[in-house]
């Protein structure tokens, strides 16, 4: 079918070439028109309404958009338009023209009906005028003062009068009469019945998602790379991780513990509020005009967006793990990979169930960012231990994805290490900041049911990504239903 109305419209020569838009250089302004009024015939409607479809375009093209409108019209389609200052040859190309004038039908008819009309009435179209201008300014009212707007508009009246008392408008009448009167309407059939299935049009909007986004290549180098620059921002700053408590052991661990929670949600928004408020409008659109479901785009967009997650995660992880001289196991590391992939998928999925229900992405990017900080500083506890906190905060901290990223992290970095004071041979009892001399006292102490509670955390923190996936189409479920009422 997309072959077919490429063909009918002249567009299969630019199938592969991006239409561009104010900041891209893509197709021209003419078949940027004519694919705008493809993607309505997708549908295979038998009434289009175009308004303007002509504004902007020079006179060739909008004379190739108007003669294209005027075949499909003879292909057993009713073509509405409205149509500015067109062109004296295009007269010809309408089978009917309509001129309204204060909200009144002036004239209805087919273009030699309106010369004779209007010949009758004593307003005969010069021979070197345009037939579309001489008409629409003869029946327009000059408001530029009180008189002239006086004038025109009582010649409007005389004009509309005698169209109303003419054949031409009886027949229409006439014709209306017939229509109402008929038992059974034939059926204007606006889409075709057999519609692709829900699978079939995922996998339309996922290869059309990523073949879009594709064309941006710097964006994908961006999107791959964003966690590693932090990661090399925060590996400079720290460079290695020592066990020493004396130079930071425990510090230094917390403080990256810290970034590792916080940072890559909020990268995962950024590539959210970024990418998708353009989808969405699409999305919007089209979903209208019955191509698909709001929660169809939105689902594309999140299995498009997985695999570039996990290698951008996988290339952070890689890099802080192993420079920073963390916990030297591989499983340690793994489990460190999945933590951080999770926070991340997490704070896109966050951004878009807000973006089903708020439509301004500045505010959405706000909101989101207020969350994850207040989740941070809530449910890490390593800003404020928990013992500490209020008791209301307590309860909040279990809503929070944070409060479980950062006790797995806490107990896979610091369970089985074992910290020195001052060096080797120094006691633990002569300097103050050697409180710990094994990491699992300082799991005990701050974060005592960490431990125990590991793989409950761990299985509570994959849990929100179905549950804010669901919620998030549920929110456009809601946005279809709201969007279609309007």
């Amino acid at each position: 079918q997309v072959d077919a109305v490429m063909a009918e419209l002249s567009l299969s020569h630019i199938a592969d070439k991006i239409i561009g838009s104010h900041t891209l250089v893509g197709i021209s302004g003419g078949e940027r028109r004519r694919v705008s009024i493809a993607a309505q015939l997708l549908q295979d409607p038998k009434v289009v309404l175009l308004d303007e479809p002509t504004t902007g375009l020079d006179c060739l093209t909008a004379n190739q958009i108007v003669s294209l409108l005027s075949e499909l019209a003879h292909r057993d389609r009713i073509v509405i338009i409205t149509i500015h200052q067109p062109r004296s040859e295009l007269f010809k190309l309408f089978d009917k023209i309509a001129i309204m004038s204060f909200g009144e039908m002036v004239f209805c008819g087919s273009p030699m009906e309106m010369i004779a009309f209007f010949n009758d009435c004593g307003y005969s179209c010069p021979e070197q005028s345009n037939p579309f201008d001489f008409y629409v300014d003869l029946t327009s009212v000059d408001t530029r003062s009180k008189e002239r707007e006086l004038e025109t508009y009582s010649r409007v009246q005389l004009i509309l009068s005698a169209y109303r008392k003419s054949e031409i408008f009886s027949k229409v009448l006439a014709a209306i009469e017939r229509t109402r009167c008929m038992k059974e309407l034939p059926p204007i059939p606006f889409k075709n019945k057999d519609s692709p299935s829900a699978f079939y049009k995922l996998w339309i909007l996922l290869r059309r998602t990523t073949r879009n986004f594709s064309r941006d290549k710097m964006g994908i180098i961006m999107r791959l790379l964003q966690n590693l620059l932090f990661g090399l921002f925060v590996a400079f700053f720290l460079l290695r991780l020592r066990n020493d408590l004396v130079k930071g052991a425990v510090q230094d661990r917390v403080g990256l513990v810290y970034q590792c929670v916080s940072a890559p949600p909020y990268t995962g928004m950024l590539n959210a509020v970024a990418l998708f408020p353009p989808l969405r409008a699409i999305s919007d659109q089209e979903s209208k005009d019955g191509l698909y479901k709001k929660w169809q785009m939105l689902l594309a967009y999140i299995v498009h967006f997985l695999p570039f997650s996990v290698i951008s995660v996988a290339i952070f992880s890689t890099f802080i793990y192993w420079t920073t001289g963390m916990y030297p196991d591989a499983s340690r590391f793994g489990i460190f990979f999945a933590v951080i992939l999770a926070s991340h998928i997490i704070g896109e999925l966050l951004t878009l169930v807000v973006l089903g229900v708020v439509q301004n992405p500045n505010i959405v990017q706000s909101g989101v960012v207020l969350l994850n900080s207040a989740g941070v500083v809530v449910g890490t506890g390593l800003l404020r231990t928990m013992d500490e906190m209020p008791t209301p905060f307590k309860i909040l901290s279990y809503l929070t994805f944070q409060k479980y990223s950062s006790e797995i992290l806490i107990v896979n970095e610091f369970y089985g290490l074992n910290f020195t004071c001052g060096g080797t041979n120094s006691s633990m009892a002569i300097n103050a900041a050697c409180i710990f001399s094994h990491g699992i006292q300082f799991i005990e102490e701050n974060f005592p049911s960490a431990l125990s509670q590991f793989t409950i955390n761990f299985l509570i923190l994959y849990a929100f990504l179905p549950g804010l996936a669901i919620i998030a189409i549920l929110s456009f479920k809601i946005r279809d239903t709201f969007i279609g009422r309007q």
